[in-house]
């Protein structure tokens, strides 16, 4: 559980930070995920929104440039979609609506879509983002809104946060961020060369499939039980499946100096 509990205490503190600088002035990070400001000095951007903006024509300013550049470089090379596991609060909210799921032992999903569907969704959001003028995916994004309701306190983050859990719950498993999200498929993309990666020592490895009961990306753990490598970047980094392994053959590595076996 410890990889758990520490993404639990990052997402909370990020978020509680957040509350600290809008609501009562605290100068450590104010904003929302989309656009924000560090120690009130080091402007932070959401580099897809950012890109959405810039193919919807509007201007975007070199500060923000920077900013979304700092985020690119610390989230794609630290980890594979650390974004997703470690400071998305949506991720607790479908991580809540899996958990009741299998509380309720509902197998059967209500929808049933490819989870490449969320790159045709990323392509489709900047496409329209270029032929309407509008940040396409940024002007509905439920992650925008749910944090945004959070961050400023509005009672609108519950009803928002009551939507998320049902659809995870009740439609299908892991279908918000395994299926729909194109943020999370941005990340995926800009996440190939990360340096902390999930490698799998299948000398190791007893084939008891525990890895994949937990993982809410199961695809990413083809590799597992046939040959030795790293997880590739559609992983998010939760850490569940080396919580999970009893075999020690899940491990998080250092992708450029861990010693081939």
């Amino acid at each position: 559980m410890k990889f758990t509990i520490a993404r639990r205490v990052v997402q909370l503190a990020i978020l509680g930070l957040f509350i600290a600088g809008n609501i009562y002035g605290v100068n450590i990070l104010k904003g929302n995920l989309s656009s924000s400001e560090l120690f009130g000095v080091i402007g932070l951007s959401d580099p897809y929104a950012l890109l959405q903006l810039f193919l919807a024509g509007f201007s975007v300013g070199s500060a923000s440039v920077i900013g979304a550049l700092i985020m690119v470089v610390f989230y794609a090379l630290i980890a594979p979609r650390a974004f997703c596991s470690w400071v998305c609060p949506v991720n607790i909210l479908t991580d809540l609506g899996a958990y009741i799921r299998t509380k309720l032992k509902i197998g059967k999903n209500l929808v049933n879509i490819s989870s490449n569907s969320r790159y045709y969704l990323f392509v489709l959001s900047l496409v329209f983002s270029f032929a309407f003028s509008i940040a396409a995916f940024e002007s509905v994004s439920y992650i925008g809104a749910f944090t945004r309701g959070v961050v400023y306190l509005s009672g609108s983050a519950i009803s928002i946060a009551i939507i998320i859990i049902c659809i995870e719950a009740f439609l299908g498993k892991r279908l918000i961020c395994g299926h729909l999200c194109p943020l999370g498929a941005f990340w995926a993309l800009v996440s190939r060369f990360s340096l902390i990666r999930i490698y799998h020592n299948s000398k190791n490895c007893t084939h008891c499939n525990k890895c994949k009961v937990v993982c809410p990306e199961m695809q990413v753990l083809d590799i597992v039980g046939k040959q030795s490598g790293n997880i590739r970047s559609e992983c998010i980094s939760c850490g569940r499946c080396v919580e999970a392994c009893d075999d020690d053959a899940l491990n998080f590595s250092i992708l450029k100096f861990r010693r081939e076996e």
